[in-house]
């Protein structure tokens, strides 16, 4: 009889199970690395899709609560015709086309929009901003949403006549320019019917009133639709 020494018996593992421990622990860490770089693009897959309106005070409401902007209007307008995006508003009074450029990088990282509205430029106009820099600033909001997979909307603007015919129609001249070479869609006048009617502007005569929003909406609404429809579906082209 062999005898062996008392206390627990104690093996090494074979090569074959050394290896196979091996395999497994390799597979199981490639697929928790794999999970946690697909848990991002799931949540976004599931989550609604953003509208990011990038705008100066006259999609902030300035003078106006909050939810009387035709912004607002826009988000409620949303589920009483079954679509699910959420609007992110990120305008803010007195941006121009350069200070929205700055920030839009970071907006473009956080919401991840899958369409963008740019209403900028009148700033740039009332301080006198050449033609040529709000056009490539316009260009530029609108390259960097299509690198990004995001419709894009540019809305256009029509300055006070006190400025001039020269610059005034050089000025509104701009967006339909930027629209035609970056193929986006255009809605023309954000203020048509509005800011030729002084009983829908606001005492300094640049902001529109309470009541002139549902107008401001339905001037943007038409040129909207198709981008909402295309976008629908979370994640969707």
């Amino acid at each position: 009889m062999v005898s062996r020494p008392a206390g627990p018996l104690t093996s090494l593992p074979s090569p074959v199970a050394l290896e196979t421990i091996a395999l497994v622990s390799a597979v199981i860490f490639r697929l928790c690395l794999l999970a946690g770089l697909c848990a991002p693009a799931l949540s976004l897959a599931s989550e609604p899709p953003v509208i990011l309106v990038l705008g100066d005070s006259l999609s902030a409401a300035y003078g106006l609560p909050t939810e009387q902007g035709w912004v607002a209007l826009l988000a409620q307008r949303l589920s009483g015709h079954g679509l699910p995006h959420q609007v992110i508003n990120a305008s803010v009074s007195g941006e121009t086309t350069g200070g929205g450029l700055t920030r839009f990088p970071a907006l473009l990282a956080r919401y991840h929009p899958r369409v963008v509205i740019v209403q900028l430029g009148a700033n740039d106009g009332l301080r006198g901003l050449g033609f040529d820099q709000i056009g490539s600033n316009l260009t530029r909001l609108i390259r960097l949403s299509q690198e990004a997979d995001a419709r894009v909307l540019l809305i256009g603007l029509r300055l006070p006549p006190n400025y001039g015919a020269a610059y005034t129609e050089g000025f509104q001249a701009i967006f339909p320019a930027v629209a035609e070479q970056t193929g986006v869609p255009l809605a023309p006048r954000l203020l048509a019917g509005v800011a030729e009617d002084w009983g829908l502007m606001q005492p300094d005569g640049l902001h529109p009133t309470a009541e002139a929003q549902p107008r401001m909406l339905e001037n943007v609404w038409p040129h909207l639709l198709p981008l909402l429809e295309a976008t629908r579906e979370p994640g969707g082209a």
